[in-house]
């Protein structure tokens, strides 16, 4: 089972490249963004839980983030492995995922950031603004914020997933089927 973390910063071309790992290695791909949606749209408890806490501006506690994984990874448990994407984004949360996945007979074969220089990021995110509507995408200095919450928080990851000789940095510039080919690369490896 194949198992993979996919990082990036905002712009980094993940939910791209997702979908065609996804399809080439019949993976499941889990957005933590999509899966609180889905739950808090379906008012399951967990969605009701995380909701409450989202709604006083607050992070949603790590253990109802992994009981959310839980569950999809428990009802998806066939497949030849997971993508995980947004999620872990703390040492603890990488720690919780190990053990979740631990409770499956399986673990993370590896963590896949995407390397994008700065420049190039705001430039994507600014034309992806243009078509998507989003507000986030449709300004510099929020982009350029996302970006610093990016790295200030994720860097820890980083060298969390290189002690386990598990962190993959691949240049995220180019064509899609040129970035595609870096990936698969790594994959191959896994």
């Amino acid at each position: 089972m194949k198992n993979i973390v996919l990082f990036g910063p905002p712009g980094a071309g993940k939910g791209t490249q997702a979908e065609i790992i996804k399809t080439k290695y019949d993976l499941f791909h889990i957005s933590t963004g999509d899966v609180f949606r889905y739950n808090i749209k379906n008012n399951t408890n967990l969605g009701l839980l995380a909701k409450g806490y989202m709604d006083k501006g607050e992070l949603v506690p790590d253990k109802v983030t992994i009981d959310m994984l839980s569950d999809v990874v428990k009802k998806n448990i066939h497949v030849n492995g997971f993508i995980f994407d947004g999620f872990p984004r703390t040492e603890s949360q990488a720690v919780a995922l190990e053990v979740l996945l631990e409770k499956f007979n399986t673990t993370i074969s590896g963590m896949i950031a995407l390397e994008v220089d700065d420049e190039i990021l705001i430039n994507r995110l600014l034309d992806r603004g243009k078509d998507s509507g989003r507000a986030d995408d449709s300004n510099r200095e929020i982009i350029e914020n996302r970006i610093s919450e990016y790295y200030s928080k994720t860097a820890i990851l980083k060298t969390y997933y290189q002690r386990k000789n598990c962190y993959y940095g691949v240049d995220g510039v180019g064509e899609i089927g040129d970035i595609t080919s870096r990936i698969m690369d790594v994959m191959s490896k896994l």
